[in-house]
Parts: C-alpha cells; sequence; structure tokens
C-alpha cells in the first residue's frame, strides 16, 4: 500500500507537471510567454535580412543590369570601392518609385566617419534624378546605414515611364584596412498616383516647440535586429539594454496627422573618459528614408538624446525642403533605429548598457488622399494593427482618431483570451484536486 501510495504521488505529481507544459505550450501558441522570454534582448549582433530576399549581384554598368522589382527585397554585397548598378523598369510615368539601401559592414570592421554608401536613381541618359549619402557618424562604429533613391512623379528631371538604373556606390576612404566586403539590402517600393490632384505647396504650419518628456514607469521592449524584424512601439516609456557595436530596431505605426517626437537616455556605469557619437537614435519613415537622427556624446553620466520636433504625416510634406519634414509624406510604419558604439568598450566596459525610449504620437488622425492603384509592396502606407501593449497609448487625448479600433481589437482578443487561460487554469486545478482526493482515500490508516 505505501508503495502504491508513493506512486499515486508520483503520478500525481506528472499530471500537474504535464498540465504545466501544455499550459505553456499553449501560451507561446498565443504568442503569451513568460515575462523572460518576452522581455530578454535578443542576439543582434547581426542585421537581421528579411526573410526570403532574393539574392542579387550587381553590375559594372546599366547594359546588363539586373532588375530591381518593387515589392521584393533583395539582398547582395558591395566590395571594397564598389560601383554597382541595377535596373528599375517603371511602367507608370505617375507613380513615384523609392529605392532603399542598407550596408551592413562586419562587425568590428574598422571605420571613419566619413565612410558610408551613396545611391542615385538615373533616367536612360544617364541624368541624376536623386542622390542620398548615408555615413558612419561621429561614432566611428560599424553599423547598418541606410541611404534612399527615388524617382519622384511630377519633378523637373527624370519624367516618363521606362528604364531607370540605380547606382549603388561604397564611400570608403582606403586607409582603414577594410577590405571585406559589405552585405546590401535592398527593399525597393512603389507610391501610386493620386485618385485626384496632389495637395501642392507647402506644408500647414505646425507647432515646432518641444514637448514635454513623457514619464513614468519604463517598461521592457528590446527592438529587432532589422527592418523586417522591427518590434512594434507604442506611446510610453520604454527600456532596453544594447552592448557596444549591436543596433536595435522599432516601428511606430503613424497614421496621416499624426505625430511622433522620441528621445533616447543612455544609463550612467562607472569609469571616467568620453566617447563622441556612444548613442545613435535615428528615424526613417515607411520606404526607409531618413527624417532625423541624433546623436550622444558620453562621459559615462546618464544623458538623454532626442529627434527634433517633427510635423505631423501630411502628403504635402514632400515639397517642403528639410528631409526631417519631406520625409514625413506619407502614412504607415516609421522605424526608430538605436546604435550602440563599440568605441564604448575600451573607455567604459562591455555593458551591457541600459537604453530608455521615450515616445509620443499626438495630433488629430484623418483621412489621407486615395492612390489610384496599390502600392508596393501592398500596405507600405498604411499603419500596421496594433501589437498587445506594446502600442497601447497612454495619456494621449487625440489617441481615438486612429486607434479606437485596434484598442476595441486588443480588448476584444484580451477578453477572449482570458476567459480561454481562466477555463484551462480551473479545469486543471480541479483535475489535480480529485487526483489528490482519490490518493488519500487510498492512503493506508495507522
Amino acid at each position: 500500500m505505501g508503495g502504491a501510495h508513493v506512486r499515486g504521488r508520483r503520478r500525481t505529481a506528472w499530471g500537474g507537471r504535464r498540465a504545466a507544459v501544455i499550459l505553456a505550450l499553449g501560451l507561446c501558441g498565443t504568442g503569451l510567454q513568460p515575462a523572460a522570454a518576452a522581455t530578454a534582448a535578443p542576439d543582434t549582433g547581426s542585421y537581421a535580412f528579411a526573410p526570403g530576399a532574393r539574392a542579387v549581384t550587381g553590375t559594372a554598368s546599366p547594359a546588363d543590369a539586373p532588375r530591381l522589382d518593387p515589392g521584393r527585397v533583395y539582398r547582395g554585397s558591395l566590395p571594397a570601392h564598389g560601383r554597382l548598378t541595377y535596373r528599375l523598369d517603371l511602367a507608370d510615368a505617375a507613380a513615384t518609385a523609392y529605392v532603399p539601401v542598407t550596408a551592413v559592414p562586419p562587425a568590428h570592421a574598422t571605420v571613419t566617419s566619413t565612410d558610408g554608401i551613396r545611391v542615385s536613381v538615373r533616367d536612360a541618359q544617364g541624368t541624376a534624378c536623386s542622390y542620398a549619402t548615408a555615413r558612419f557618424g561621429a561614432g566611428l562604429s560599424p553599423r547598418p546605414v541606410t541611404a534612399l533613391g527615388k524617382r519622384e512623379a511630377g519633378r523637373a528631371l527624370c519624367q516618363g515611364a521606362g528604364r531607370y538604373s540605380v547606382l549603388v556606390e561604397r564611400l570608403d576612404t582606403g586607409d582603414t584596412g577594410t577590405s571585406a566586403p559589405w552585405d546590401l539590402e535592398m527593399a525597393p517600393a512603389l507610391e501610386p498616383r493620386l485618385t485626384s490632384p496632389a495637395p501642392t505647396g507647402a506644408p500647414p504650419s505646425r507647432d515646432s516647440a518641444s514637448p514635454e518628456p513623457l514619464t513614468g514607469e519604463a517598461r521592457e521592449r528590446a527592438g529587432g535586429a532589422g527592418f523586417a524584424t522591427a518590434r512594434p512601439l507604442g506611446q510610453g516609456v520604454w527600456r532596453t539594454t544594447l552592448v557596444p557595436g549591436r543596433t536595435q530596431f522599432y516601428k511606430v505605426p503613424l497614421d496621416w496627422g499624426r505625430r511622433l517626437q522620441a528621445s533616447a537616455e543612455l544609463g550612467g556605469t562607472p569609469g571616467h573618459g568620453y566617447v563622441g557619437g556612444a548613442l545613435d537614435l535615428s528615424l526613417y519613415d515607411p520606404v526607409r528614408g531618413l527624417a532625423d537622427d541624433a546623436t550622444l556624446g558620453y562621459t559615462g553620466v546618464r544623458a538623454p538624446v532626442a529627434l527634433a520636433p517633427l510635423p505631423p504625416v501630411e502628403y504635402a510634406n514632400r515639397y517642403a525642403a528639410p528631409a526631417a519634414v519631406s520625409a514625413l509624406r506619407f502614412a504607415g510604419d516609421y522605424y526608430l533605429v538605436l546604435h550602440l558604439s563599440d568605441r564604448l568598450t575600451a573607455t567604459f566596459g562591455q555593458g551591457p548598457y541600459e537604453v530608455t525610449l521615450r515616445v509620443r504620437v499626438d495630433g488629430r488622425a484623418h483621412a489621407g488622399p486615395g492612390y489610384a492603384g496599390r502600392p508596393e509592396p501592398d500596405g507600405v502606407f498604411t499603419p500596421s494593427a496594433s501589437d498587445g501593449p506594446a502600442t497601447v497609448v497612454e495619456g494621449d487625448g487625440g489617441a481615438g482618431a486612429d486607434g479606437s479600433a485596434g484598442m476595441r481589437a486588443l480588448a476584444a482578443g484580451g477578453i477572449g483570451l482570458g476567459t480561454a487561460l481562466l477555463l484551462v487554469l480551473g479545469g486543471w486545478t480541479l483535475a489535480v484536486r480529485r487526483a489528490q482526493t482519490r490518493v488519500s482515500a487510498q492512503k493506508p490508516t495507522a
């Protein structure tokens, strides 16, 4: 009897453990993971290229250049002092094409502040439609940098349908001893013409004053390792950890009329010295065009860096000269990118370092202009749906304009999921109690 009692207890314990395993698997299947797994920073030492990116090899001349199709993502490489050409075929003269190119140097590569890439789009006669340059800057740290080439409809140059070329050039000084190729990711996109005449002229006036920074307890939110894996972020105070040389990507959904303000604060650490460009905070638009970036010089004392005051998202912003205005030209997901310079290691140690992000989203959402056709990729100019608590807007009176549907869906989903979990837990508890009762009934009396 004593042996049977022991075996009964073992069966009961295994039943409890099995129920716990089943429950844990159910939680993972619904996307609800234990807190440690949900908030742990991923290994972002390497850039996360888009899954399924097509391999492509650029050429020296436009004549035999491979074609880039809007809506697809491509992966290639750029040799030292390299110049590579790709082809872009545009069937609609009234559509605007964007070709963002992200260069990813090897980890621990030696770079200078002026190293980087230049991207230009050219017509069949070789006339440049646009130039864009991205450099590593004062941090002297190898990191993903993105430059955006474009062929804009309605401009003086490069009009009409036909064949265009994309030239990607590597800007390197040649005296750093870094001859390894840089990986490339290219994600061409197409913006259709509008159904009605496009609004012209300067964007509407705006309040350029910097808002008061958000306060409150920070919530854990690690970023992704690339544009394709950027983690959704909403208004609030967020905390992550970075080690020198790492980059994290977030995406913030913005509708027409909505405005983003963001700052990042690097936590203090023991030590003495100074590192220029220790923390870089960048903002990219839905087609990965740089809107603004800011860098922090670091002395080991906790300090913040903030983006410049930005305008609300409006179609007419594209006619403004400053990049911080013209990039906010369409609704969609905007990317906040954090990079911690690898030069911090020599002065202040390997870390990890705590970084606090403060994100404010305000402004009244409104309907945008209608497109005569589908953008490529589909949905690029539509803000992504809410992603649980990461996009809960706190203290924002204008959130209902574009976030109420998402919040209702989130609430409904949360209530349904919570009810299901309560039923599972209740059934599990009842089963365990019944098993314990049967064991007690079988237990020999003295």
